[in-house]
């Protein structure tokens, strides 16, 4: 049997936390390994743009994340790691899904209301947000997207454009399946929300033992009970409910050492990925040569797909 196509991809608009990784880039890398599929891992840098309007800062979140990506685990031998930039057929499929899209419907979209709700004075990239997914999407021929239940509305506005491309021009677009990733619940932030660096909740994936420490020290506790459950609710992210049962039985009502048991876990499987991120950070020349790698090799058949478009408008 041949391989599926798989594609994901995160926007570099800052740090990334443990709440990006065990809420999504785990199963990106357990996907990966399992050799089931052909996997294009995106980094979204057109997409940041709504956001991240300072080259420095760009340059800067751009080289973190392919770091993140490689100190994670996500394999350039295997996969196909590139920046969105990099393949100009990204935006020139857009704009020709514009040509087919109203703007009522794009109205419709989660991510335009919320972006409304909070400000009038919204930028037509936030608004055109879901025919740039769709191009990313559709011009790799993807079986199947990872993604969160809250973002499925974006695999449905990609289909849905497929679909009436492949009505409107001829049969050219394969309808991608979402990937519902329903195990991940959602990772609770130091204050019991859901991490977000927007809330300021966040621990950061490649922490030092000291901001770890700050971080696992500022959680909020409930006093009212035995057991600090925002400390519990993180901890169970890396130990299994059989262990933490036994830790916290023991330790009822003793929330130092709670959060200093979970100190060292955090740290015992954070090391190691922040070592191998800094070894990875000696050597930006292989960095670059990594993406210039996967830039080619997304290119190839983004451009592909892209000249088969082009004949069925009828502007070859």
């Amino acid at each position: 049997m041949s391989k599926k196509t798989l594609l994901s991809g995160l926007k570099p608009s800052g740090k990334l936390h443990i709440g990006n990784y065990f809420g999504a880039m785990k199963q990106m890398v357990e996907l990966q390994n399992s050799g089931k599929y052909d996997c294009f891992f995106m980094i979204a840098d057109y997409h940041a743009l709504n956001t991240v309007q300072n080259a420095k800062e760009m340059r800067e979140y751009t080289l973190d994340f392919i770091l993140d990506y490689l100190a994670i685990g996500l394999d350039p031998k295997t996969s196909t790691i590139f920046k969105q930039s990099d393949v100009s057929a990204h935006t020139e499929l857009a704009w020709i899904f514009d040509t087919i899209t109203t703007m009522p419907y794009l109205m419709r979209a989660h991510a335009f209301k919320d972006a409304e709700a909070k400000d009038k004075e919204i930028s037509v990239g936030t608004f055109n947000y879901p025919m740039l997914m769709a191009a990313d999407i559709l011009l790799y021929d993807v079986d199947t997207v990872p993604v969160g239940q809250d973002q499925k509305q974006h695999i449905e506005y990609t289909r849905d454009t497929a679909q009436k491309f492949n009505n409107t021009f001829g049969e050219t677009f394969k309808l991608p399946e979402p990937f519902i990733m329903k195990e991940v619940a959602v990772v609770p932030g130091t204050d019991g929300q859901k991490m977000s660096k927007s809330y300021k909740n966040t621990i950061p994936l490649f922490a030092t033992r000291e901001e770890i420490t700050k971080a696992v020290m500022s959680i909020v506790t409930d006093s009212s009970g035995e057991t600090p459950v925002n400390v519990y609710n993180i901890h169970k992210l890396l130990r299994s409910d059989e262990e933490l049962k036994a830790i916290y039985d023991q330790n009822k009502g003793k929330y130092k050492i709670l959060k200093e048991t979970l100190i060292e876990d955090l740290d015992a499987f954070i090391k190691p990925l922040r070592e191998k991120r800094e070894e990875l950070s000696k050597n930006v020349e292989e960095i670059k040569a990594i993406l210039a790698d996967g830039a080619s090799r997304a290119k190839t058949r983004a451009d592909a797909k892209l000249l088969t478009v082009k004949k069925n408008i009828g502007v070859n």
